[in-house]
């Protein structure tokens, strides 16, 4: 079974500076159907001005996965981190027993596309930590990049929870296939163009939950970007 989310329904907030997509409750959007999915917490998608961001806030006992689309973004960190992040790169911050965050657009004349993503860890009160990975663009074409893991399998980013977050630029015309385990869901999020996920077509900006699909195929027509979750 397919669930979609719509693009358009999902919650929405325009701060001026900061226009963001909430998949699932957020902040002052609060939606009781949709309170996230399984592990899967937050799914943001945010545009923020150019100089302007998040200050300095908190964070405890939750995995935070930040992807930039487009623009950059510049993070510092109680732990002592700083670092900007641009396209094809894909951020952990394990906040654990508490850590406190900036996360700002440093370029005056771009706006900043971002999606942030949150995970309820497997155990709380652990030792917050912090991971950042370029992904080469030619590891994302046409394939299930794994980019963060529980095991660090492929390179990809370690989370402390069993989910597999896999990154993708699908080719026009071509055909990706994964298999879900028995009792494992998905969540599939497109970040740009259309895609197909068995006969379900999809939309930028669209999710969907995936559930008692053991095979997947992902095609698209002209192209796609997406996101995709093996959850259990």
């Amino acid at each position: 079974m397919i669930t979609i989310r719509k693009s358009d329904d999902r919650g929405h907030a325009d701060h001026g500076w900061l226009d963001a997509r909430h998949t699932f409750s957020f902040a002052d959007y609060h939606d009781p159907k949709h309170m996230g999915y399984r592990t899967l917490r937050v799914l943001n998608e945010d545009r923020v001005a150019g100089g302007q961001g998040f200050g300095m806030h908190p964070h405890r006992d939750m995995e935070i996965v930040t992807v930039v689309l487009a623009g950059a973004l510049e993070h510092r960190d109680s732990m002592g981190n700083t670092a900007v992040m641009v396209p094809g790169e894909v951020q952990r911050m394990s906040a654990g027993t508490g850590v406190r965050h900036s996360e700002v657009n440093p370029l005056p004349d771009e706006t900043l596309h971002l999606l942030q993503i949150w995970i309820l860890p497997a155990e709380r009160g652990i030792p917050p930590s912090y991971e950042q990975k370029a992904f080469d663009p030619a590891e994302l074409r046409d394939r299930l990049r794994l980019v963060a893991s529980p095991d660090g399998a492929d390179g990809s980013l370690r989370i402390r929870q069993d989910v597999r977050l896999h990154r993708t630029e699908l080719s026009a015309g071509a055909v990706l296939e994964h298999h879900l385990a028995p009792r494992r869901a998905g969540w599939v999020q497109v970040t740009h163009g259309d895609l197909v996920v068995n006969g379900t077509a999809l939309a930028a900006g669209d999710g969907a939950a995936i559930e008692g699909e053991e095979r997947l195929a992902f095609a698209s027509a002209a192209g796609a970007g997406f996101l995709f979750f093996d959850l259990a």
